[in-house]
């Protein structure tokens, strides 16, 4: 019996289409949800999206529930949570993907597992902010809600308006999260995991004099071949989370490695154009043994 897997994502963005063939190729079937079109109706147990009631799918995977990280994006995962209340299994678990979609929760995860990170501040009291500024001396000013260094401020403490610009960014980030800048040399890495096992890493490399190194600044994706040791830090960081694909973001820095975060929906394209690996592949094996057991 053919299974029916529902692929949550955007339509006719390469991720999400390249994941949704992926299961086309093994079941001819294919079917991409865009959950900003879902309907919920808690009366009928049902949620409705382009004609197709999710809970009657055998599985759903997890590749974007929206464009931009937002408190919206978590009622969207909420309603997914009536689908797996109904028997569909959801590649990754909706509330295990709510504990990373907030910037804080995955941050005080990581914190807590004993996972090193770059000093970090967290308040909405602007003298504080301006304190944690002065003692970091540069200090990325993060919105809890983003991706893709999107949102983000670079700011030093000697610069003449880096008040104002406090200021500017609380106006839209009452809660502040202030992390030292660290020396990334150029580069950082994206570690890939499938179901709690490693599968490969990637670095990105920055092309610009941009402060970060994503590709949506311009950086590039390249192979990298970690160490045993660092391949453990990247399986410690990724195991509290319980998804199926994720990818952990590691910088290797003079004091050391260090962990930014863990991805909730993995980066397919980096694992791809950096380690040739075709992990939609991967995932969609793995999910089909797993509504098939």
């Amino acid at each position: 019996m053919t299974k029916r897997i529902g692929v949550i994502g955007t339509p006719g963005k390469w991720s999400t289409e390249t994941l949704a063939k992926a299961f086309a190729d093994r079941t001819g079937y294919s079917q991409v949800i865009d959950m900003g079109d879902a309907v919920l109706d808690l009366s009928a147990g049902a949620l409705f999206c382009d004609g197709v009631n999710v809970c009657e799918l055998d599985g759903l995977v997890l590749k974007k529930v929206a464009e931009t990280y937002s408190p919206d994006a978590l009622d969207r995962l909420e309603m997914l949570r009536v689908a797996e209340a109904a028997g569909v299994r959801v590649f990754s678990p909706a509330e295990n993907v709510i504990r990373l979609m907030d910037r804080l929760a995955c941050t005080v995860t990581l914190r807590n597992a004993g996972i090193p990170m770059p000093p970090t501040v967290i308040t909405e009291n602007v003298a504080a902010a301006r304190d944690a500024l002065d003692r970091f001396g540069a200090a990325v000013f993060k919105p809890l809600f983003s991706t893709k260094a999107r949102g983000m401020v670079l700011l030093e403490a000697e610069a003449p308006d880096a008040d104002a610009k406090i200021a500017g960014f609380r106006a839209d980030n009452p809660v502040m999260y202030v992390q030292q800048k660290a020396d990334l040399s150029g580069h950082d890495l994206g570690m890939v995991f499938l179901n709690g096992e490693y599968v490969c890493t990637y670095a990105r490399v920055s092309q610009t004099d941009s402060w970060n190194t994503t590709i949506h600044s311009g950086g590039k994706y390249a192979p990298f071949d970690p160490d045993p040791e660092l391949i453990e830090l990247g399986q410690k960081a990724q195991a509290p989370f319980g998804l199926t694909f994720t990818t952990v973001d590691i910088a290797l820095t003079p004091q050391g490695p260090i962990v930014f975060e863990v991805s909730a929906f993995g980066g397919y394209s980096g694992a791809l154009k950096g380690c040739g690996i075709d992990a939609a592949g991967m995932v969609a094996d793995h999910v089909l043994a797993e509504v098939s057991a």
